[in-house]
């Protein structure tokens, strides 16, 4: 790589990384994953930066590649996820997520969990990344349709796993 590619690939990761991070850490759950999606999902970009800064749409790229890692990783079985009685707190960052109720917050990020990947990552894609259902659809390589029914799917499955009593808090606190 040349030394000009190298230092545009270093600013985009000094920009990107920390919302990379959460994203994967919404993927996946766990802080301690989510670092190395994100190792995993740079070092697919590095590998391919020349070709994508030429395009221009490394951001997108780097959020696709993210989502598409992580997925896969789904698909592994040494790699499946376990659930947790509580979600650990990254020592030293402040997520900003973390500003709210913390009971709160464990509810909801254990629901996350709870959700199948694909759904999940629509869910985090359309209201944490706040993409529209189109740009869901071009990263993820299918139809707007199924963007919207798994959407829905993901949305009923929160809701059952929350109740009625947390999503009427988490109304509340909107």
């Amino acid at each position: 790589m040349l030394a000009n590619d190298e230092a545009s690939f270093r600013e985009f990761v000094d920009a990107r990384s920390t919302r990379l991070l959460r994203t994967a850490f919404l993927l996946t759950g766990d802080w301690h994953l989510a670092e190395d999606l994100v190792q995993e999902t740079l070092v697919k970009l590095y590998v391919v930066w020349r070709r994508v800064t030429r395009r221009d749409d490394n951001e997108p790229y780097a959020r696709k590649t993210l989502v598409n890692t992580y997925i896969d990783s789904t698909r592994r079985p040494w790699r499946r996820e376990h659930a947790v009685e509580a979600v650990p707190d990254r020592i030293g960052t402040g997520d900003p997520a973390d500003r709210g109720d913390p009971g709160t917050r464990d509810r909801l990020l254990a629901a996350l969990a709870g959700v199948p990947p694909r759904q999940r990552a629509v869910l985090v894609l359309r209201f944490w990344e706040d993409l529209s259902v189109n740009q869901v659809a071009e990263l993820l390589g299918c139809s707007s349709g199924n963007v919207k029914s798994q959407t829905v799917r993901g949305l009923e499955r929160l809701r059952q796993v929350l109740g009625p009593q947390v999503l009427a808090t988490l109304e509340e606190q909107r």
